[in-house]
């Protein structure tokens, strides 16, 4: 074998190792691992806010759209208005605000807002992966601070952090 012919080979093995690494890897930027072959839709249930605590009236419509827009930006599934290959339906079982701390002059000077949702979720495709199973956020803020002025803000962001929770645990299979 002269040298030439080994260089070409000894060239090539580096280009035939990078193609087949890269045929075994595939690479999902948003997260979810669906088998669109199989689940192509998706279906939801009003979730109501059944909390016992306070109730604040936009935040059962903020969840809601929030839980579905998270699905239809991040996925290429179809939202049906019933029987989807997957379904969500539960309910906003807590909502309240607690005292965390109490300063040196004896009132609170720290509260916590806290929200927590109960989720039951069903793959008709693959019923291994359905489940029941609760999501909880909080958020702390200064009590000196009116609940008013900072709620709309805390509440985004525990909606926020739900829906993530959700969908992770739905389809992103963390």
């Amino acid at each position: 074998m002269d040298w030439r012919t080994l260089l070409e080979k000894i060239s090539l093995l580096p280009l035939v190792v990078m193609l087949t690494v890269s045929c075994s890897i595939s690479y999902s930027f948003n997260g979810s691992s669906i088998d669109y072959t199989k689940i192509k839709t998706i279906s939801f249930e009003n979730f109501p806010n059944r909390s016992s605590g306070f109730v604040w009236g936009p935040m059962e419509s903020m969840f809601n759209t929030a839980l579905q827009d998270i699905y239809i930006q991040q996925t290429r599934l179809r939202q049906v208005s019933r029987s989807g290959d997957l379904h969500l339906k539960g309910e906003i079982t807590n909502y309240d605000a607690i005292n965390k701390g109490i300063g040196a002059d004896g009132y609170s000077n720290m509260a916590e807002l806290r929200m927590t949702v109960r989720v039951e979720f069903t793959n008709s495709v693959n019923h291994h992966e359905d489940f029941k199973q609760q999501f909880t956020a909080s958020r702390e803020y200064n009590s000196s601070q009116q609940l008013s002025t900072v709620q709309e803000e805390l509440v985004n962001q525990m909606i926020k952090e739900i829906v993530e929770q959700i969908f992770n645990a739905t389809v992103a299979n963390w």
